[in-house]
């Protein structure tokens, strides 16, 4: 008889499939290679942010390991000084490095435990097809995701990889493919725990210096069971209830919602279909947790069991510019804010001074429908170091920018109304009957780079007024997305004089005129 060919093997710690950034040069690296010289590099570079966000929260939880920042028994000090020393090293220590990653299997085609994947599926579902993996066009995604084509394409490995990671932490809800374990056969799929969200990560002028930044600290009062990332647990049994979010690896990598196994190419250089399925029994399942790289929003009038208000998530929107959060990052966290900045802002004060000063934070947004097939865009921005206008160090420059960022949202909202208003008033004196929306898109679409420009200009200068810089900035747009409009008909140029008024008009009198 022939010999059969060797199963195909594919190392998430050693084979090469993340993307990092070096100065002008850039190579791909497995995670094991990562770490051992996260030192060398100055970011990640993985084309999809949510890919990149996904993985830093990987990466830390194993830096959290290696370093011994996962100790629930350490105190606040403790653990800060702890901190203060790994990041003096300037680097993890190789012979930590290579211990972890011994003790664990990484093979994302190992026959019993692949990587961050449920062997089960091979048994329990049929596949999906490499197009539901690789977000190519279904339901109503956009076709720029991933062209698609009559014969579905094999995706390399690496690219493969990178999907994984987005649909455990970005995944859909609705149906998919039937999965039977035992009794129980269901197809209903539940977002995953980051869908919608944009994620705030701390970023050192190394990737070293990110993860151990980016280490989120143990608040809870104590840890009864053992913390376990998924390449660390046993199988899961997806009819058992879930075990509790323990501190750093469950809360950071353990909390998918989805079932997935891919299926490779005789050599596993390409994966040619996957199989997606549920991994949680039903929604009652779910347990809550508070991500800390997420704004927080506290939701009015809803309270859980223990009556502490609930928190909702900053949604990520694709049209939203990364200054107009700056107030939500760099307040303090304050009962009768509404917005709360990320709890990882809460432990960057700690760090030491030359790091602090040159903090930056990278911004990664996937902006997706909570409950529909959509997955509209996802972006990433970097910030300029920021933290020494956080309010525990420059309560003014906070506060002045805090007024900014107020003063521009209530500027935007005004011009919208009005904008709206005088369309509807040109129409109506025409005698035409039409919605108001036509040119308040335009303007606002003008409006917000100006406003930009105002921003930065207004924090440069402290003594000058802030609402009047944004309506100039509002006027301006409002005239150039009516100009051709205005040329033509009188009854606009009068309607757009009004609007233009009205944007001087004090905000509190406006909003009484509207109520």
């Amino acid at each position: 008889m022939p010999e059969l060919p060797p199963p195909p093997t594919y190392s998430a710690a050693t084979s090469p499939w993340i993307d990092v950034r070096t100065g002008p040069s850039y190579r791909r690296v497995g995670l094991q290679d990562l770490l051992l010289n996260a030192h060398t590099f100055d970011d990640l570079a993985l084309a999809a942010p949510p890919a990149a966000s996904a993985l830093l929260r990987i990466a830390v939880a194993i830096v959290a390991r290696i370093t011994g920042l996962d100790d629930p028994d350490l105190t606040a000090q403790q653990w800060t000084e702890l901190r203060r020393e790994v990041l003096h090293t300037g680097r993890l220590d190789p012979a930590d490095v290579h211990a972890y990653f011994t003790r664990h299997c990484w093979d994302v085609f190992d026959p019993h435990r692949p990587w961050l994947q449920d062997a089960a599926l091979r048994q329990q579902c049929p596949p999906d097809g490499i197009n539901a993996l690789v977000h190519r066009p279904a339901g109503n995604n956009l076709v720029w995701f991933t062209a698609p084509g009559d014969t579905p394409a094999p995706v390399p490995t690496p690219h493969a990889l990178q999907h994984l990671l987005i649909w455990h932490f970005y995944g859909r809800h609705g149906t998919g493919r039937v999965r039977t374990v035992g009794s129980r056969s269901s197809k209903q799929l539940y977002s995953g725990p980051l869908r919608t969200t944009i994620s705030y990560h701390p970023q050192g002028r190394t990737l070293f210096e990110t993860l151990v930044a980016g280490c989120p600290p143990f608040t809870g009062e104590e840890q009864l069971e053992a913390d376990l990332c998924p390449w660390e647990a046993p199988p899961p049994d997806p009819l058992a209830p879930p075990p509790p979010v323990t501190w750093p690896g469950r809360l950071l990598t353990g909390r998918s919602r989805h079932a997935m196994l891919l299926v490779p190419d005789p050599t596993g250089s390409t994966v040619t279909d996957a199989h997606i399925s549920w991994s949680l029994p039903s929604s009652d399942a779910f347990l809550e947790a508070s991500d800390p790289y997420l704004a927080h929003t506290t939701q009015s009038g809803q309270h859980d069991r223990a009556g502490v208000p609930r928190r909702g998530r900053r949604r990520a929107d694709a049209d939203r510019a990364w200054w107009r959060e700056l107030d939500t990052l760099l307040l303090a966290p304050d009962e009768e804010r509404a917005m709360r900045r990320p709890d990882i802002f809460s432990t960057l004060n700690d760090l030491p001074e030359d790091l602090r000063q040159t903090l930056r934070v990278r911004v990664h947004g996937f902006h997706q429908d909570p409950v529909l097939t959509i997955n509209r865009q996802w972006y990433t921005a970097l910030t300029p170091p920021l933290l020494h206008w956080m309010q525990e160090h420059d309560p003014e420059r906070a506060q002045r920018i805090a007024d900014c960022c107020q003063s521009a949202e209530e500027v935007a909202e005004t011009l919208n109304h009005a904008t709206r208003q005088a369309w509807l008033d040109t129409r109506r004196a025409a005698r035409r009957r039409t919605a108001g929306a036509a040119w308040a898109a335009d303007a606002t679409a003008r409006y917000w780079p100006s406003a930009e420009k105002a921003f930065w200009r207004l924090l440069d200068t402290p003594d000058e007024p802030v609402r009047p810089a944004f309506t100039r900035a509002a006027a301006g747009a409002l005239r150039a997305a009516t100009q051709s409009d205005r040329a033509r008909s009188p009854h606009a140029a009068r309607a757009v004089a009004r609007a233009v008024r009205s944007l001087h008009t004090p905000h509190h009198i406006q909003r009484k005129r509207r109520t």
